[in-house]
Parts: C-alpha cells; sequence; structure tokens
C-alpha cells in the first residue's frame, strides 16, 4: 500500500512517500480504508523531533483518519465492515492508505458528514471540548484562545461562544484570520503577543502554542483565573515559568496541562460522537485549510510550519 514514512527527524523532506506492507488487524481492532487523514500540530511536534521522538526513524506518522472499515480483527462483530468510522491509529500510522485501530478509538461518523470534515473534526473538537472542561469553564467566563488559526483554536472558540462565554478573544497572525474567527465567535482579536483590542483578563485561557512567552499569559489571568495547556507547537515553557503564579500568588491563579489519554473512553468517545453530529446539523464548523493528495504530505508540513494554514489540511489516498 501507499503511504509516507518519516525518513529524517527534523524538516518536511524528511516525509517520503513509500509502499509498505499494508497492517493486519489484531485481536480488538479494525482494517480501515482511508479516505482522509488529518494533519494535526502533534504531527507537525513529533516530525521535528524537538519535544520528543517517539520512534526510530522509517516510522508512518498520522493520528486521525476517516474512511471505511474494511476487516475486523478477533473479537470484534463483523457487523462492522462497511462503516463509514472516524479513528485513530494512535501516535504513528495514520498517513497511510490502510489503517489500523483499535476499536475503542473508533467512532462511527453520522451520514450527512464527509470524510474530510471528519478527518478536520474528530480529534481537534474533542480536545477542545474537554479543555474547557478541564480549565471548568461557565458560562458568563472571559477565554482566551492562545493559537486560535488551528483546529483545536477554532474548535475552542466555537464552543465557547455557543456555550455562554461573556468575550471570546483570540490571539492569531493577521488581521485576516482575526476576521475568520470573528466569523466563528469570537469577539476580540488580539496578536500572537496578546496586544490587540482587548486588554482585559481572562477567566480561561485554552493555550495550543505553549513556548517561551507562556508567564506572559498566565499574567492575563483574571483573579481564580485557569490557564489549560493542550499543546505545544512552540515547544516547551522556560524552567522558570512558573514563576508567574507564584508572582500573582494572591490572585489564586492556576496552570494545567491536558490530554485526551486522562478521559476515560466511554466519555472520550460519547463526547467525540456527539461533537459530530452537531457538525452534521451545522451546529459545529469544519475548518479545512486544503486538501492535498497523500503522496504531498510534507507540503502540508511546509505550509503548517510557515503559520500559513487556518484551521486543518487534510490528505486523501489517490485511486
Amino acid at each position: 500500500m501507499r503511504a509516507v514514512r518519516l525518513e529524517q527527524y527534523g524538516d518536511p523532506s524528511g516525509l517520503v512517500p513509500a509502499d509498505v506492507p499494508a497492517p493486519t488487524p489484531t485481536a480488538g481492532q479494525i482494517l480501515i480504508r482511508t479516505a482522509a487523514i488529518g494533519v494535526g500540530g502533534v504531527d507537525a511536534v513529533m516530525r521535528r523531533g524537538t519535544l520528543v521522538r517517539v520512534a526510530p526513524e522509517g516510522i508512518v506518522p498520522g493520528s486521525e483518519v476517516a474512511g471505511v472499515v474494511e476487516q475486523v480483527g478477533d473479537g470484534v462483530d463483523p457487523g462492522w465492515v462497511g462503516r463509514r468510522v472516524w479513528a485513530t491509529p494512535g501516535l504513528l500510522g495514520g498517513y497511510a492508505e490502510q489503517v489500523t485501530a483499535h476499536l475503542d478509538d473508533v467512532t462511527e461518523l453520522p451520514d450527512d458528514l464527509s470524510f474530510v470534515d471528519a478527518a478536520a473534526l474528530g480529534s481537534a473538537a474533542t480536545v477542545a471540548h474537554f479543555a474547557l472542561e478541564h480549565a471548568r469553564f461557565a458560562p458568563g467566563e472571559r477565554v482566551l484562545v492562545r493559537g486560535a488559526a488551528g483546529s483545536i483554536g477554532i474548535s475552542a472558540v466555537e464552543l465557547a461562544a455557543r456555550r455562554g462565554a461573556a468575550a471570546v478573544a483570540v490571539t492569531t497572525s493577521s488581521a485576516q484570520r482575526g476576521e475568520r474567527l470573528r466569523a466563528l465567535g469570537a469577539t476580540h482579536v488580539l496578536d500572537r503577543n496578546g496586544a490587540g483590542d482587548d486588554d482585559a483578563s481572562y477567566d480561561v485561557v485554552v493555550d495550543i502554542v505553549g513556548g517561551p512567552d507562556q508567564a506572559r499569559f498566565i499574567d492575563r489571568l483574571a483573579p481564580n483565573g485557569r490557564l489549560v495547556l493542550v499543546g505545544g507547537v512552540a515547544g516547551f515553557p522556560p524552567d522558570d515559568f512558573g514563576a508567574a503564579l507564584i508572582r500573582s500568588f494572591q490572585q489564586s491563579r492556576s496552570f494545567a496541562t491536558f490530554s485526551l489519554n486522562t478521559i476515560a473512553v466511554d466519555r472520550r468517545n460519547a463526547a467525540r460522537a456527539d461533537l459530530l453530529r452537531a457538525a452534521a446539523r451545522g451546529d459545529l464548523t469544519p475548518v479545512v485549510h486544503d486538501v492535498l493528495p497523500l503522496d504531498r504530505a510534507a507540503d502540508a508540513h511546509r505550509q503548517m510550519d510557515d503559520g500559513a494554514v487556518l484551521g486543518r489540511i487534510v490528505l486523501v489516498p489517490e485511486g
């Protein structure tokens, strides 16, 4: 089958199309013929190798696909064959024409939702949903989404707005992106440093960026404010970033990280199914920046590295 391998950690040129053996589902797994493959920030972070190197070079990256079930492993109901699904194979294996996934990591798609839209939303919207829950977001609170132009950020903006936030501020790189985000529910647009048309504090900050400016956004928290870090596209925060919390001790601010790995499987899958149904109804917006052939995965990553992507790029196998 056709796939894309990571032959060398670093820049996108390390992503190389290749012919590899097709996987076989083991017990509890299904085999999916992929129709759409999401290219997420976690893929770019993994490819660079700057935070963690999860496997030897030569692996197939990719953590989110949508397609049709072709085969099931032992212990899986054969009735799954032919169903349209979203799935994650884990951190690896998604950039391929066929992918295996454990049934716990599979969600059946609504009939009215395209494979491309599912690959753009299935992971991102679920992370955003539980990140807001982890931050104990409540209607009437002010929310800042840092790194709002990515798929997680866009979902966080739309969900916070629909759930009654008093204000939803975003950081982004251009006025044009800001206008797109306003259409999805943002009320204030800030630049990447947090400067813009709102200098107030926030009850909740959902941060997809991390990196050297982490403390600056801790300083934007209101008393009892909560910052939840859900990604690290700019790398690790500096070792002393927590000093910002101690300096403002009497403000009772807090910092937390969040990963979907801490959510029970049944809750995670039920939320994802609800979010995908919301997208099918038009109540949640998939933002697809581009659709590219699978063999052009490196081009997708170049666009991400250039900061040119609004939403998510989706790869599609040819043929």
